[in-house]
This record gives structure tokens, sequence and C-alpha cells, in this order.
């Protein structure tokens, strides 16, 4: 435990601590936002990272690797000792990153709502993450819990990573569809939302994860952690890879977190294996395995 003029602080589980090469002394603790030291605020990092964000890859799995249930829909697999495990690695991010189809399914609040109290007193609350929604055609709903946090007080302002407008889904169906797409941004931004743009890789037609790390590092994001879902997990493990010789890009994840339930989901759950091949997959440091629970929880770098 740390204390804070006498006050003890409950401190992230020393998995992660062991993972980011952090601690907690007296003076400085990493979950605990001290606004008069937010851009220096302790935070994994990596000298690899130079152009992008510290990232960490984390999801919860089945036994058998599914992370959602039928046509995606949401799975309580997390038992709530890996669930508060998950929250205190939140609280070590700048940002916290989900796909559209997990912010439509799941409606998360992406923050910390599940750690023990601070002190009565102490003059600091945790770390919240910045929340971020992948979501190239703005299907956002802009009723969704990460604004109606913002808009109670109680949440950071959610960034919403879109394509251009003429990238967009509505781009075959003219002045009615390119209307509808600024209908939906007006909308968000009404709500809370800031819309980042960003143009989509076009063979693809998604935008390319190097592109969208190096925008965030530009906007001031030092780490990131992605939560899901099945395609977002496919599209950085596919990016995580270590640069061959001759190629200058970045690997894109530095840090993966699996949480194991001890369940069976079966051949109808959504997993986020397909499509990716093994000769293009990262190679993994083991660094620690810790149980919460009923779960196992596994930390690894990518070497």
């Amino acid at each position: 435990m740390s204390t804070h003029s006498g006050q003890t602080l409950p401190q992230p589980p020393s998995i992660l601590l062991d993972l980011y090469g952090l601690r907690v002394t007296p003076d400085e603790h990493p979950s605990v936002f001290d606004p008069s030291r937010e851009t220096a605020l302790a935070t994994p990092h990596s000298p690899e990272a130079v152009h992008r964000p510290y990232v960490t890859l984390t999801f919860a799995q089945s036994l058998d690797a599914k992370i959602a249930g039928a046509g995606g829909k949401q799975l309580i697999l997390s038992g709530k000792e890996s669930l508060v495990m998950t929250h205190w690695m939140r609280t070590l991010h700048d940002a916290i990153l989900v796909g559209i189809g997990t912010a439509l399914n799941d409606n998360p609040q992406l923050n910390t709502r599940h750690l023990p109290p601070l002190p009565a007193g102490h003059p600091h609350g945790y770390r919240l993450p910045r929340p971020i929604v992948l979501d190239t055609h703005l299907r956002l709903s802009p009723e969704c819990k990460l604004l109606k946090n913002y808009q109670a007080g109680c949440g950071r302002r959610p960034w919403v990573i879109c394509a251009p407008q003429s990238a967009s889904l509505d781009v075959g169906v003219g002045v009615a569809g390119t209307e509808a797409f600024a209908q939906r941004a007006a909308a968000l931004q009404q709500a809370g939302a800031r819309i980042v743009e960003l143009d989509v890789d076009q063979a693809s037609g998604s935008i390319a994860i190097p592109d969208l790390l190096a925008a965030l590092r530009e906007l001031g994001v030092r780490s990131l952690m992605v939560e899901g879902g099945a395609r977002v997990i496919r599209s950085f493990l596919s990016a995580a890879r270590r640069a061959g010789p001759g190629d200058t890009q970045e690997k894109a994840v530095d840090a993966l977190v699996v949480t194991v339930a001890p369940t069976l989901v079966g051949s109808a759950g959504v997993g986020y294996g397909t499509e990716l091949h093994a000769d293009a997959l990262p190679t993994f440091q083991h660094v620690r395995t810790a149980t919460f629970g009923p779960d196992a929880v596994t930390a690894l770098k990518v070497v």
C-alpha cells in the first residue's frame, strides 16, 4: 500500500506494476490523477514507441478462446476480481479504445468504478482514461453511456475516430447520404463527442492501425489500452509483429494481457483467431501469470 499524508492508498496489482515497470511511492501513485502533473503522470512506455503510444492489447476469453456470444452478444466472462484488475489497468493508461461493435453491443462505460474508494478527504481521484471509439461510419449512439457520463461530469470527453465524410458507407447514395453522415456527426458533437477524421486504407476500407496510432500520439496520447472487440483485436495482432529488415514501420502492440475464464462458450461464440496467420503474428515474452478469483490472467510483452 502507498500512503499520502498518513493515509493508506490502494494500489494496482503487482502483475501490472511488473509488466509496465511502474512503482508506487509515497510521492507518486500512477493510478491517482493529480491535475497539476497531468503530462508527467507515470504511464507505460517503451523506447520503441516513438511516433505512437505504448499499446496494451487486453481482453477476456473463455477456455475455448471465445470473447463474445453468438452475433457478438456480450458475455460476462470476467469474475469480480479480474474485473477489478482490468479497472486498475485502465488507471495506468492515458486512453482506452474499443471498436464500434463493442460500443453498440455492450454500451460500455470504460471507467474505473469498480476500484476500492480512496480515503475520505483525499484531494484527488483515480485517473480516468480517455474513451476512444473506432467508428469508421459514425454509428455510435448519442445516447450511449460514454456520452451520458461525460454530460454528467463523471467521465472524460469521448473521441470518435471516423473516416472522412467522402469515404463513409453513404458515399454511394449521393447528397442524401452525405447529409445523413453530417447529421450523425452533428448529433454526436452536440452530445459532447470529439470527432477525429482519419483517411481509410484503400485496400481494406478501414483505418490503418499505424495511422490511427500516429494520430493519437499527435493528440497527446502516450499510452493506449485496447479492449476489443474481435475485429479490433485481430487488426492489432496483425499489426503487432516486429518490423522485418528494411521495414521502417513500428510494431503496433507492446503488451498483451489476457484473462481466461474457466468456462466454455461453444461454436456459436465469437473468437478472434480467424484470418490470423502464424507467420504474421508477434512473438511474446511471458512476464507473469496470476489468478484473480476463478480467472487466470497472463501478462506478456511483444518482443
